[in-house]
Order: structure tokens, then C-alpha cells, then sequence
């Protein structure tokens, strides 16, 4: 797969190194001179321009590219660059990096995004699940389809923990995507038993009820 990834700033440089890994090729560019740490990417493409700008894509192979990654610190041109992408080259997959929460509401298809990541809402997310067992934690949203990643990790005395997947009815528009026990991903079949102090990963679409979803994993009532 080759990738074109705009912003070689630490994010993007992060990224870079993750896709290389794979065996993805995979292309930097940047407009400043100071982030031509070429050297810390070795094994990608550089290039020093602005992304915003249709030759400047058109230069990288944009044209040719499976994904485009915005990745810049500022949303405006990450904005920019995906519309660019999207409708100047047709490009298959579009990703944004979003810096400011508030402006989520503008990273979907209008501005040719397929998948917003957010940042500062993962973090956020990841230090709920941190801090709050037993709590069912969005982790974030597919856009332009309405579906969304939850995480839960079980109480003890939860009401689930000890059932088969067969056995559990998670309602409309959820499904169990996998388990997560002791570190090692568990593959959700239908005998496998989910147990106390497992993350339970769930994809729930627009039909989904979230607060009957956290009644369900909640803890049993304390006796009285």
C-alpha cells in the first residue's frame, strides 16, 4: 500500500515509522525546513512543500496513492488537504488528524474525510477507561456511517462476567468485536466465556441504546 502522509511532525513521523514497519511505501511532506528530519524516517520519501497546494500533492504521486494521511497540527489545512485529495485525485481512503475537539463537526465526507482521529478524544477516552471499570467508554466514531467504538472492562459481580458470548443479547445494532484478557486479544466465539476484569470491545451502529448497553455490563447492586 502506498501512503502519502502530510505533516512530518512527530505525529506524522510516528505514523511513517508504524506503516514502514508493515511494508507500506510511504511518503513525507512538509512545508517547513526545520521538520526534514529525513534521517529519522530513513526509509520513507520526503518532500519539502505545502501540502495545501494541488502541484505540490500532484508532485508527491497523490494520484497514485491508496491513502492520504492529514496529519498537521492545524485543522484548517488538514481540511484543506483532504478536500484536495478526495476530489482533485480521487483518492480511496482519506484520514484527518483533528487537534481541536470542537471542530470535529467538519471532518466528514463534506470536506472528503473517511476517518477522523481525534487526539485529544482518544486520550480523554483512554484515561476514562483507565480510572473507571465497569464503565462503557466511546473510543471513537466511524463517520459518515454512524457507527462507534466502545470499551468496557468488567466489574467483578457484573451481571455478564461468566456467560457465553452465545448468551448474551447485546440489542440492536451492537456486536461484540472481540475480548481482550490479560493483554492478548480473544476472539469473541460463542462459547468463549467473558470473565471479570476482560475489556470487551463493541461496535454499536445508530440503533444502538448505549445506556442499556451500560446497565448491562454495569456491577450487580450492592446488598443491603
Amino acid at each position: 500500500m502506498r501512503v502519502v502522509i502530510a505533516g512530518a511532525g512527530s505525529v506524522g513521523r510516528s505514523i511513517a515509522r508504524e506503516l514502514l514497519s508493515h511494508g507500506h511505501s510511504v511518503t513525507l511532506v512538509d512545508r517547513q525546513p526545520a521538520a526534514m528530519r529525513i534521517a529519522s524516517v530513513a526509509d520513507a520519501e520526503w518532500q519539502l512543500a505545502d501540502a495545501c497546494e494541488i502541484s505540490s500533492l500532484a508532485e508527491a504521486g497523490v494520484d497514485s496513492c491508496d491513502v492520504v494521511v492529514a496529519a498537521t497540527g492545524d485543522d484548517k489545512a488538514n481540511l484543506v488537504i483532504s478536500l484536495l485529495a478526495k476530489t482533485e485525485f480521487g483518492v480511496p481512503r482519506v484520514v484527518a488528524r483533528v487537534n481541536n475537539p470542537k471542530n470535529e463537526w467538519m471532518f466528514d465526507s463534506a470536506w472528503g474525510v473517511d476517518v477522523q482521529v481525534s487526539t485529544p478524544r482518544i486520550m480523554t477516552a483512554l484515561v476514562e477507561e483507565a480510572v473507571t471499570v465497569g464503565d462503557l467508554v466511546r473510543i471513537f466514531s466511524f463517520h459518515g456511517s454512524g457507527t462507534s467504538l466502545h470499551e468496557v472492562t468488567l466489574a467483578p459481580g457484573s451481571a455478564v462476567a461468566g456467560r457465553t458470548v452465545r448468551e448474551l443479547d447485546w440489542g440492536p445494532g451492537c456486536f461484540l468485536s472481540a475480548i481482550i484478557r490479560a493483554g492478548e486479544p480473544v476472539p469473541a466465539d460463542p462459547d468463549e466465556r467473558v470473565l471479570a476484569g476482560d475489556r470487551l470491545v463493541l461496535v454499536l451502529s445508530e440503533r444502538a441504546d448505549p445506556a442499556a448497553l451500560q446497565r448491562l455490563v454495569a456491577p450487580a447492586p450492592a446488598a443491603t
